[in-house]
């Protein structure tokens, strides 16, 4: 049995934390505030501590590193309904063992109690605070609360950190996160847009090159890879590398060796690899287009940015925060309900372009869904140019065929699931003509109301 101490101001939390815990056989004391925490954890030493953040009084952060020292070290759980990058990064910098968002499901904090209690060893490293006016991730839903929690896990380290996600999405955003909160922070911060360079000079510019490596190399230049020393290399869009600099990569993350191009002798450097891609590197892997052994070299932790679609609960949060340079205007509730319809295909970099776009429009008061942009008539590609629903019907091909099934089905099964939302979605259009959905389709009004009734039929 192990003593537990709760901190939390409202009662409903106490009381199903109190029942579930005592019912796995603990010993439970309740404070509704840090200060009467201060002193439980002085006369009775918890074995462990569950601490809200806002708290009346001294908030829960603040007490944190107090609360420790006063009980001996216990490990600490931070609970929270306001979570933000900041509140995971102090509680983890201040020594706490796990962090949890408000709404959580009792059976997950109870496994996190049942591990913080089982595992011992050292505290996470200090980590450094944003600067004034830095930009920074928002969101309080679920998806980018995990992000925040990965990003201050990763960060003390020096891990090889991979970022996935769709253009948009903020991966660079995530990149510089982790580079502010590392140990590194003092160091350089050298973002590379590898789509962006000319293949026939990427090794140069990234390895640096030697007074007359080449036509054109009159003086010798150090690469960006070795001006990161003591710092942080994002490597955007990786999946951009070419296979011949991607062996080259790999042999310099392995023995952290860069040898400029004409130069036969290696210079040690010492720097973090962060790399990001918006394109399924496993994929690539599998396609023979990207090397496996660099891919798990890159890979050692993968941090996801979600989609906008994924997550629209942000949408009001983010829209106010682009809104903050624009004194004065504000966002009507109906521009909300707009916002909070689009699809955003262009992910949060779309959104704050439509919401700068409408505040220079309106000018001053309420902005309202006339003056923002027509919604992006754009399909999110990857490099190759296939759109996502090329990539949907090749996933769903690779499950059937996967799952195996009776030769001769494949093309019916799937016209049995994408002609019906097709002529759903053109009869909603055509307020169900027939005549006019079918000359939108291009087929004759007879096959339409074939298919239609087949549908029905199954």
């Amino acid at each position: 049995m192990s003593s537990i101490l709760l901190v939390d101001d409202e009662e409903a939390i106490c009381w199903s934390l109190e029942r579930l815990l005592t019912d796995d056989g603990h010993e439970v004391r309740v404070s509704s505030s840090a200060e009467d925490a201060l002193e439980s954890a002085a006369h009775h030493p918890p074995d462990l501590i569950v601490l809200d953040v806002r708290l009346p009084g001294l908030d829960g952060l603040s007490a944190l590193s107090g609360l420790k020292q006063a009980a001996g070290g216990p490990p600490v759980i931070v609970i929270t309904a306001f979570g933000d990058l900041d509140t995971a990064v102090t509680a983890l910098r201040h020594g706490a063992f796990d962090y949890l968002t408000k709404p959580f499901d009792l059976g997950a904090i109870g496994r996190v109690i049942a591990r913080a209690l089982e595992e011992t060893g050292p505290r996470r490293q200090p980590q450094r605070q944003p600067a004034a006016g830095e930009e920074c991730l928002l969101g309080r839903g679920e998806r980018m609360q995990e992000v925040f929690k990965r990003i201050a896990l990763v960060a003390p380290t020096d891990a090889s950190i991979l970022i996935a996600g769709e253009s948009g999405t903020g991966k660079e955003l995530v990149a510089r996160a982790i580079h502010r909160h590392s140990r590194r922070s003092e160091g350089p911060w050298v973002p590379v847009n590898l789509a962006s360079l000319n293949p026939s000079l990427l090794e140069s510019e990234l390895f640096g090159h030697v007074r007359g490596a080449f036509t054109g190399a009159t003086d010798s230049r150090p690469g960006l890879l070795e001006l990161a020393a003591g710092g942080t290399v994002f490597l955007d869009e990786v999946a951009d590398i070419p296979l011949s600099v991607q062996v080259k990569l790999l042999r310099v993350l392995e023995q952290r060796e860069v040898a400029p191009v004409g130069d036969a002798r290696p210079r040690t450097v010492d720097f973090r690899v962060v790399a990001a891609t918006h394109r399924d590197l496993r994929q690539e892997v599998r396609e023979g287009r990207f090397r496996a052994d660099l891919f798990f070299r890159l890979a050692v932790f993968e941090i996801r940015t979600p989609a906008l679609r994924e997550r629209p609960e942000d949408i009001p949060v983010l829209a106010r925060q682009f809104l903050q340079s624009f004194d004065n205007v504000v966002l009507a509730a109906e521009t909300l309900d707009e916002l909070a319809r689009r699809p955003w295909p262009g992910n949060v970099r779309e959104l704050r372009n439509a919401v700068e776009h409408g505040a220079l429009v309106a000018r001053a008061g309420a902005m309202l869904p006339e003056h923002l942009p027509p919604p992006a008539d754009v399909e999110p590609r990857d490099g190759n140019g296939r759109g996502t629903l090329t990539e949907a019907v090749l996933h769903w091909t690779r499950q059937r065929l996967a799952a195996g099934g009776p030769p001769g089905e494949l093309y019916e099964q799937f016209l049995a699931e994408a002609e019906p939302p097709l002529f759903a979605t053109v009869l909603e259009q055509t307020h169900d003509n027939r005549l006019a959905a079918a000359h939108l389709l291009g087929i004759h009004r007879a096959t339409l109301r074939k298919r239609l009734k087949n549908d029905d039929a199954d």
